[in-house]
C-alpha cells in the first residue's frame, strides 16, 4: 500500500439470520490491511477483548474468531468504504476522501440489528455525519477504542466498558 493512496476497507462479517450487534471501526489499520484481518496489530485489544467475552481468542485461527463472533450475534464492519491515509491512525485519514460503506442496503439486509457499537470516536463520527440521515434509528454506543493507539484507558477499563455495552440480552445466547 502506497503512502497516501486509497484504502479500502474489507466486506463485512455477519450472519443475517443472528446478527444483532454490530461492531464498527473506522478503517482497518496498515496491519489489519496487510493481514487481510481485522483487528490485526498484535496489540490491538480487540481479540482479546473478544476472547474474554465469547471464546474468540487471539490464538484461534482467524476464521474461528469470525464464526464465534457471528455464532454470538455480532457483526463486524467499517464505516468507511474507502479513504486516504498516510500511515495507519485514524487521524491521518483524509475526511475529504471518506466514502461510507451502504448502510441502508446492509441494514435492509440484516434486519435484526437493534445496536450500533463504534470502536472508537472517528468510527462513531464519521457515521453520525454520513450515514444516520439514510438508515433506521438504532440504538448507538461509543467504545473506547481497542487501538493501541488509545492507551488512555487500561485493558482492565476497556474490557469493562464492552463487556457491559454487550450484555447478554443484547446478543444471541453463545
Amino acid at each position: 500500500m502506497a503512502e497516501g493512496s486509497r484504502i479500502r476497507c474489507f466486506p463485512p462479517v455477519a450472519d443475517p439470520a443472528t446478527a444483532r450487534v454490530l461492531i464498527l471501526g473506522s478503517m482497518p489499520g496498515k496491519a489489519s490491511l496487510d493481514a487481510n484481518q481485522y483487528y490485526a496489530h498484535p496489540r490491538n485489544q480487540f481479540w482479546s477483548i473478544m476472547g474474554t467475552l465469547f471464546g474468540a481468542h487471539p490464538a484461534l485461527p482467524y476464521a474461528e474468531r469470525l464464526a464465534m463472533l457471528t455464532g454470538a450475534g455480532l457483526a463486524l464492519w467499517d464505516v468507511l468504504s474507502s479513504c486516504e491515509r498516510r500511515g495507519s491512525l485514524d487521524s491521518a485519514i483524509d475526511l475529504r476522501s471518506a466514502q461510507a460503506n451502504d448502510f441502508a442496503a446492509f441494514l435492509g439486509r440484516h434486519t435484526g440489528i437493534r445496536r450500533v457499537l463504534f470502536n472508537g470516536a472517528l468510527a462513531e463520527t464519521c457515521f453520525r455525519r454520513d450515514v444516520m440521515p439514510h438508515v433506521r434509528a438504532l440504538d448507538m454506543l461509543r467504545l473506547p477504542s481497542t487501538s493501541p493507539a488509545h492507551a488512555g484507558l487500561s485493558a482492565t477499563d476497556k474490557l469493562h466498558a464492552w463487556r457491559a455495552a454487550l450484555q447478554p440480552s443484547l446478543v444471541v445466547a453463545v
